[in-house]
């Protein structure tokens, strides 16, 4: 264990001393609003490219159903600038799996539904990735999406459930800030 923690220490100081951000974690600053934490890391690999991993969990309402549960979403960065990733425009494939409880009240309070879902998906975002002073993050991106969710219905009927955006055609955007090391 102390020594995992030494070659972390390790090469986290090769890559502050080298100037290369080679690392970012980052939370989309907006997902709070919508009662969601989101999170990425991402990873150079070149000076074109990078992965980035989201993964968020919820507790929301979409209609009258309440959803709660966890994505996660690889993606695959192409970045088209002059400069070295993670600066600058970008275009990224990506997937997506989820999984969530949903449940549902009638406007009575007499009738309560519950049900799972589970989707896999993915779409196509473009971005742009700003990196301030070597260690600060700023990302934008926006592109559509697609999720086939398997909704399994526990007690009511699967009319009771909308399921919004989370199945079906859907448009996937964010704002992050980060710490890049």
């Amino acid at each position: 264990m102390k020594k995992g923690i030494l070659v972390i220490i390790f090469f986290t100081a090769l890559n502050i001393a080298s100037g290369q951000v080679k690392n970012a974690i980052k939370f989309n600053i907006f997902s709070p609003i919508v009662r969601t934490g989101s999170f990425f890391y991402e990873r150079t690999l070149t000076e074109s490219s990078s992965l980035n991993f989201g993964f968020i969990f919820t507790k929301i309402g979409v209609g009258d159903t309440d959803f709660s549960g966890w994505a996660i979403t690889p993606e695959y960065r192409f970045y088209l600038s002059e400069t070295a990733a993670p600066h600058g425009f970008y275009v990224a494939p990506y997937l997506r799996y989820q999984q969530f409880s949903l449940s549902h009240e009638d406007s009575y309070g007499a009738a309560y539904s519950k049900a799972d879902m589970t989707g896999y998906g993915g779409g196509l975002l473009v971005g742009r990735q700003w990196v301030f002073k070597q260690r600060v993050t700023f990302d934008l991106f926006l592109g559509p999406s697609y999720t086939n969710a398997d909704l399994k219905v526990k007690s009511g009927d699967e009319e009771d459930f909308e399921t919004g955006s989370w199945d079906g055609f859907g448009v996937r955007a964010g704002v992050t800030l980060g710490i890049a090391f």
